[in-house]
């Protein structure tokens, strides 16, 4: 279908995966000549050797869903963090010994093709529920009215964590209280009443690193609400005016719930 519609049926439309970590792509296919599946990145690049570990530490062999990791080394993998190798060993190397862990998770099918299925710690755990931040943030991005959704897990004292979701809306629309009950309503129908947000709040802007990555750490502090927290390095953030903004943010959500 991609290559009918978005590739007018000459350019082929790929899935790849890749961090920034692996110096270029680990999984990919080669267009027009790999069979791809949809939302498969399909099999591993040359001289690389994904590994799906589960919580154990055990190598899942076959069919199955794991954490990804890579067996060993190749041409492009960063070699440590700049002043603060041990940091590079503890992230990538510490938690499952012998592998380069890439803090994904993945499933792959009978002929060896790989789904990414999110990051391992977009997980929280509500009231004995696992739940998967990714899910949730899809949910809210399909409606209608909204640009881009991030969902992060708040402590709360009888379920645990909760969902809080910060949503950037299109020009012209607020959040208003019906906004709020309608995307609830959504999250309730495709996916439960355990997996509705507690806190929604308007985010005209996410903070996101100069490459476009969203900077989760932020969002967790802010939706925990503890004004008196280390930020950490938020030099690599493209505007750094956006935390203010969210926690002012912060304020009209929690008058809202």
């Amino acid at each position: 279908m991609l290559l009918q519609v978005a590739g007018g049926r000459h350019c082929e439309v790929v899935d790849t995966y890749w961090q920034t970590e692996t110096g270029g792509h680990v999984i990919a296919p080669l267009p027009g000549t790999t069979p791809t599946k949809p939302g498969s990145a399909t099999l591993p690049f040359f001289g690389i050797e994904p590994a799906l570990v589960d919580s154990d530490g055990h190598e899942i062999e076959g069919p199955g869903e794991g954490n990804l990791c890579i067996k060993s080394a190749w041409p492009g993998i960063c070699r440590s963090v700049y002043h603060d190798h041990m940091r590079y060993v503890s992230t990538y190397f510490t938690t499952f010994p012998g592998y380069f862990f890439t803090g994904d998770g993945a499933r792959r099918d009978e002929d060896g093709y790989l789904w990414i299925t999110g990051r391992v710690d977009d997980l929280m755990n509500v009231s004995g529920h696992l739940l998967s931040t990714v899910e949730i943030e899809s949910v809210l991005a399909s409606d209608n009215d909204v640009v881009e959704a991030a969902v992060v897990s708040a402590s709360h004292d009888i379920k645990g964590s909760h969902p809080y979701a910060f949503v950037s809306l299109k020009n012209g629309v607020h959040l208003t209280e019906r906004k709020i009950q309608s995307l609830k309503q959504r999250v309730r129908q495709t996916i439960g009443a355990i997996a509705i947000p507690d806190v929604i709040q308007e985010a005209p802007k996410l903070p996101k690193t100069r490459s476009g990555k969203v900077t989760r750490r932020i969002l967790r502090k802010i939706a925990e609400g503890d004004k008196s927290a280390d930020m950490g390095d938020t030099t690599t953030l493209d505007d750094e005016s956006v935390i203010s903004s969210l926690w002012e943010g912060r304020d009209q959500a929690m008058r809202k719930r």
